[in-house]
């Protein structure tokens, strides 16, 4: 099977959207005859890695480098401005774009490939070009994930994120090519329920051209062999691992564990991982509350560090309101984390009732007193938090990125049947 990888952010030593595009490439090409063509920005990382690797750097010129630090710059201050640098930053998408279908488009029209897979930008606003040559070769595109709203009554949380701007979404639906690339793609993975639904009522999408595919995946090295719970100190730990920005709500999280530690339950601990333009605020909260002792704030650390909290933690708190990826959800389950989440977005979809428990983004308050609740339910039911660690681990090897690679294999083969029965 001779793929053309199109992975615009593809990066082993990055996080979220370049890692996951990256874990996707490293699986794939286990599996088959891959060639990769990803973004200049990405050789040094890939070039430590590449085996032998066919891959194809687009480079970027330096009209494009001033555009992009000029966009950043606009839509930086307190916290990115992301719709708005969505919509600034297409003229960068497009120049990469353009140069990948100059490079590739008549050895695709040829038939050189059996099957054309864009698998970044995840967020589904922008088109490619190379569905023009794929007329008689597979195009799969995604897993796209995104779009999603934030909850009704959380109009605070949404202007600090700069919600208002998401009428920019509308800008997409206008790109040159946006509309056929979803149309005419012979597979569309939607990396959520909420953004396949949205998907197929925008384009009138048939079943059989899109499926849902979670975009996140797990490493073999994050899973732990041991979740008997044995030998466990007798503070109970909580765990929070992400960018501390307003929607994530961590503070929801800092007032939970207030309430817990001034009941006198059991000691308790919380551990906070991540950076971002809400730490000062949350540590001021945490003061102001008198548990400035019980919060431990790490700041940002790197995957081996974040892998030990983990591993020395018991249960993890996740109160984000509006996450469509949620890549730590998968890696605290496979460390045998029972998992308190909302009940909204792509984590809704990763924990089940096995696994921890989801929360309705009902509001603020409702929210805080269900994690008081939760917490309080796990301190009690000792064994009730053991069947869950080691559920979790179970459900976080369905996400293995082995298994997803091997899905897609499963997805290409059908489609590389049925364009040669219809040829």
């Amino acid at each position: 099977m001779n793929i053309l990888l199109i992975i615009e952010q593809c990066n082993p030593e990055w996080s979220s959207v370049p890692l996951v595009g990256y874990n996707f490439f490293n699986e794939i090409s286990r599996l088959a005859d891959v060639t990769l063509v990803t973004h200049e920005r990405n050789r040094d990382a890939l070039e430590k890695v590449k085996e032998n690797r066919n891959i194809t750097y687009i480079p970027e010129s330096k009209g494009i480098q001033k555009y992009y630090r000029i966009a950043s710059r606009l839509t930086s201050g307190r916290g990115t401005n992301w719709p708005l640098l969505h919509a600034l930053t297409y003229p960068v998408h497009a120049a990469f774009d353009s140069r990948v279908y100059d490079l590739f488009s008549e050895k695709v029209i040829s038939g050189y490939y059996d099957i054309v897979h864009s698998i970044t930008p995840i967020l589904p606003r922008y088109p490619s070009k190379m569905i023009k040559a794929c007329k008689g070769t597979p195009f799969i595109l995604g897993p796209v994930n995104g779009g999603i709203p934030f909850p009704e009554g959380f109009g605070k949380v949404a202007r600090k994120e700069f919600a208002h701007f998401n009428f920019l979404r509308f800008f997409s639906r206008v790109l040159p090519g946006y509309s056929r690339t979803y149309r005419k793609a012979d597979r569309v993975l939607a990396g959520s329920t909420y953004t396949l639904t949205k998907l197929k009522k925008m384009f009138s999408i048939d079943d059989s051209h899109i499926s849902l595919f979670f975009e996140n995946g797990i490493s073999q090295d994050f899973f732990r062999s041991d979740s008997s719970n044995t030998d466990k100190p007798s503070t109970l730990r909580l765990l929070f691992t992400g960018r501390l920005v307003p929607y994530k709500g961590a503070n929801l999280l800092i007032d939970a564990v207030s309430r817990v530690k001034k009941k006198k339950v059991k000691d308790i601990s919380l551990t906070i991982v991540g950076d971002g333009p809400e730490k000062k605020n949350l540590m001021e909260q945490a003061k102001r509350l008198g548990i400035s002792d019980t919060v431990n704030f790490t700041g940002w650390i790197n995957q081996s560090e974040t892998f030990s909290h983990y591993s020395n933690s018991d249960i993890f708190c996740f109160p984000s309101i509006r996450e469509f990826g949620g890549a730590v959800v998968l890696e605290a389950m496979a460390c045998g984390l029972p998992c308190i989440v909302i009940n909204y977005g792509g984590i809704g979809e990763y924990v089940t009732e096995k696994t921890g428990f989801k929360i309705d983004p009902v509001s603020n308050e409702y929210i805080t007193d269900e994690l008081v609740n939760k917490i309080e339910f796990l301190i009690k039911n000792k064994e009730q938090q053991n069947m869950m660690s080691r559920e979790s681990i179970k459900r976080a090897k369905e996400f293995q990125w082995s298994s997803k690679a091997q899905n897609l294999i499963g997805i290409y083969n059908e489609l590389i049947n049925k364009s040669r029965t219809c040829s």
